[in-house]
């Protein structure tokens, strides 16, 4: 059973769990649909337009794992201080969750990955975290088309292809495929 846990940023509000697959990308990047159709239920609220997620939102994917969906990063608008505060929210994330297991970084696969992307992809390293790349959208360019972009996202990130997954949220392609993925990592511990 997948149910939402709760909203919160500060570290004293997160819920306990048995590890976390924290879901990030640029804003418009699909993150929220992504996240609806790998679990196949409405969970994370969509928007007509970009950057409508505003603090960590929790999940529980039957009592197995957290999925976490957090802040779009890149052009939403935003005030400078709201970004400040995103900022901070996140870092302190980052550096003080220890049940952070896996990290999924959804990028458009239509374009080259910009150096928001890039940026974001050294963050993530920083802190030592597992990283899966999801080239969502794929529903958008051909087969031919999306091997030559998942190879400029492979060399762009400088991330091995075996870890960029092509993914449609409109057409649910790649799903079950992300969700072993996922379980392997998690729940097996591999």
């Amino acid at each position: 059973m997948i149910t939402f846990v709760k909203s919160c940023k500060l570290g004293n509000d997160w819920p306990k769990g048995g590890g976390d697959v924290v879901f990030v990308g640029r804003s418009n990047v699909g993150k929220s649909s992504f996240i609806n159709a790998l679990y196949n239920q409405n969970l994370a609220r969509v928007g007509k337009t970009a950057g409508k997620t505003r603090l960590l939102n929790f999940f529980d994917i039957n009592g197995q794992y957290l999925a976490v969906d957090v802040p779009g990063y890149g052009f939403a608008n935003r005030s400078q201080q709201e970004l400040i505060e995103f900022g901070k929210m996140m870092d302190n994330y980052f550096a003080n969750r220890e049940d952070i297991k896996l990290v999924v970084m959804l990028v458009d696969i239509r374009h080259k990955p910009s150096n928001d992307d890039i940026s974001m992809l050294k963050y993530l390293q920083s802190f030592h975290k597992k990283i899966l790349i999801v080239a969502n959208k794929a529903d958008k360019l051909s087969y031919s088309k999306s091997l030559a972009a998942i190879n400029e996202i492979s060399q762009t990130l400088g991330i091995a292809k075996n870890y960029i997954l092509k993914a449609s949220a409109l057409k649910k392609t790649n799903m079950a495929d992300i969700r072993t993925y996922i379980e392997n990592i998690v729940v097996q511990g591999d």
